[in-house]
């Protein structure tokens, strides 16, 4: 007998989904069109949206973060805000609505939105430090000198960090500007056989 796998608590049926989207949007379009009030988004969507955030921030891209919640909520509120841009008539592949790539794209970059205010965050964190003056703030009693070398060493440690983080963020951006500088000189080559067939 074979083991049975067991169902994911991020598992989001992609047609009932859709159906749902599509379902509300068009609830929405109406009560636009007649000037009156836009209904909530059902129970059901909101949970989608919240599956399909949480699914996603179990990625290795996101699962290490420590305010992988955020990005969730982030994510959440962003679809819910997004909800009446889903374009119903939009082609797919297979002619059906697919709502849940619309909406991972959305949750995608909403975590990479998050992860951009967390980082501009944390560099204005590590400025303060390194500004702060904290060796005044670590300073122990006068004629200690094991305390006085270890705070030293600390606050020469914490620097040295904040200089090598520095460093290679610029390096990463530099990479970046010259990896852009490269794709676009890029020509994609065609199968010219011209020399060939001349010989």
């Amino acid at each position: 007998m074979a083991r049975q796998k067991r169902a994911s608590i991020h598992y989001v049926n992609n047609a009932d989904f859709s159906q749902a989207v599509v379902e509300y949007v068009t609830i929405v379009n109406k009560a636009q069109a007649e000037n009156t009030e836009i209904p909530k988004v059902p129970d059901y969507i909101a949970q989608c949206f919240l599956r399909i955030s949480e699914g996603l921030s179990h990625k290795s891209n996101f699962i290490r973060y420590t305010y992988r919640e955020e990005m969730v909520m982030d994510a959440v509120e962003n679809c819910l805000k997004a909800i009446l841009n889903y374009d119903i008539a939009a082609a797919t592949r297979t002619g059906k609505p697919n709502a849940f790539a619309y909406f991972t794209q959305i949750t995608w970059y909403a975590f990479l939105r998050r992860i951009a205010k967390e980082k501009k965050q944390q560099d204005i964190k590590m400025k303060y430090l390194t500004n702060s003056g904290i060796e005044n703030f670590l300073t122990t009693e006068e004629g200690d000198d094991l305390s006085q070398y270890v705070v030293g060493q600390f606050i020469d440690t914490l620097k040295d960090r904040i200089d090598k983080v520095r460093t290679f963020d610029a390096e990463v951006k530099e990479f970046s500007k010259v990896e852009k500088i490269k794709k676009k000189r890029a020509v994609t080559a065609d199968s010219d056989l011209t020399e060939f067939m001349n010989e």
